[in-house]
């Protein structure tokens, strides 16, 4: 199971698009039942960076393993 509470991190897409485009994100997580809209733009700014995508079954699954009590579209380790 995927933990990333005590990891560097950031939630949500606002936050995570900043930290990819800033060059601090390493790893970026995307909830597979996110709408399409909030996680398109992200996978390409990642891709466009060479950041890795990993990709979360549920939007409530990648909260819980940020350690928020709601669901998260997108989190990124950063450094």
């Amino acid at each position: 199971m995927l933990d990333l509470k005590v990891a560097k991190k950031v939630i949500g897409a606002k936050q995570t698009r900043r930290a990819v485009a800033a060059g601090e994100a390493l790893t970026v997580y995307i909830a597979a039942d996110a709408e399409a809209r909030v996680i398109a733009p992200i996978r390409e700014l990642c891709t466009q960076y060479g950041v890795t995508v990993a990709e979360v079954e549920t939007m409530r699954e990648l909260g819980k393993a940020c350690g928020i009590e709601v669901g998260a579209a997108v989190a990124a380790v950063t450094v």
